[in-house]
């Protein structure tokens, strides 16, 4: 598994430094990656899911990739052809603005999607990064995602459900489209960047009022870039009653160091080991 094939899903990288750089770290990881032309416009939604038709049916493409997030991956949701993905199963990775994909492309196909760095991220990325994302592409040998992390603890417990979530803003445009995530009986994450505190505030107030925590086993808070994971828990527990275990950990996000995560992976958070462990995985290529 090493031929990657770069998609354009949300925005354009600005500067072409920064995409040679993220290709030539992707050849020094051993990926070979088909098109290493530098994008320089926009597709359109209709054409952004026509690209990524062609990188699931190619034979030759072992793992998708998006190029950066930013904005408008959404809107190429009413043009994907998730029966395609389903009968050439393949490895699509990001984060951020691929929230919108990632998820609904599990929950449509049963296949495992990756919240991983993206073209855009690996020009000058950090050792623990990489190896969380080799972790990822080789099928996790190490099941526990939380191996070498800290993470703070708000609500204790133990918990088992199927990994979903990223972008908090991208993830509350979804919500009461035909697209959004259904909750139920997930391990949710959630991450934003620059977003101020009454903004933050408003997202996950949609979520409360619309009972999109009712049916979760735990939460896990990532980075919010600027505004502490205490903050956001209190939003939480001033509004509802938290009856789930919810962890705070800062290697998920907007971060240097980035765990890369299985959205549709069964996992097992426990708060006392501190441990986000795979349990079951159904990844391309066979489950493990």
């Amino acid at each position: 598994m090493n031929n990657v094939f770069i998609v354009t899903p949300s925005y354009l990288i600005k500067k072409k430094r920064d995409f040679t750089g993220g290709i030539k770290q992707l050849t020094r990881l051993g990926f070979n990656v088909i098109n290493q032309e530098f994008p320089e416009s926009l597709p359109s939604p209709q054409e952004k899911a026509d690209q990524i038709h062609g990188a699931f049916a190619d034979p030759a493409v072992d793992i998708i990739l998006a190029l950066r997030g930013g904005y408008s991956a959404m809107k190429s949701l009413p043009y994907l052809d998730f029966d395609l993905f389903k009968k050439h199963p393949k490895i699509i990775a990001g984060f951020s603005d691929l929230s919108a994909l990632l998820n609904p492309i599990f929950e449509r196909t049963g296949l495992v999607t990756l919240h991983a760095p993206m073209v855009i991220n690996l020009g000058t990325p950090t050792a623990f990064t990489l190896k969380s994302l080799m972790n990822a592409v080789n099928g996790y040998p190490e099941k526990n995602l939380f191996k070498g992390v800290r993470c703070k603890v708000y609500n204790p417990g133990a918990a088992t459900g199927v990994l979903k979530g990223g972008n908090l803003i991208t993830l509350t445009a979804l919500i009461d489209t035909d697209w959004e995530i259904d909750t139920t009986g997930s391990i949710l994450f959630l991450e934003d960047v620059d977003e101020e505190l009454h903004e933050v505030d408003r997202f996950l107030t949609q979520w409360i009022l619309t009972r999109r925590f009712k049916e979760i086993k735990a939460l896990i808070l990532g980075d919010f870039r600027g505004i502490s994971s205490q903050k956001i828990y209190d939003i939480l527990t001033s509004q509802m009653d938290v009856n789930f275990p919810v962890v705070h950990c800062p290697y998920i996000g907007h971060v240097q160091n980035k765990i890369t995560l299985p959205i549709g992976a069964e996992v097992e958070l426990n708060t006392d080991s501190k441990q986000l462990v795979i349990r079951k995985m159904s990844f391309p290529g066979g489950s493990r």
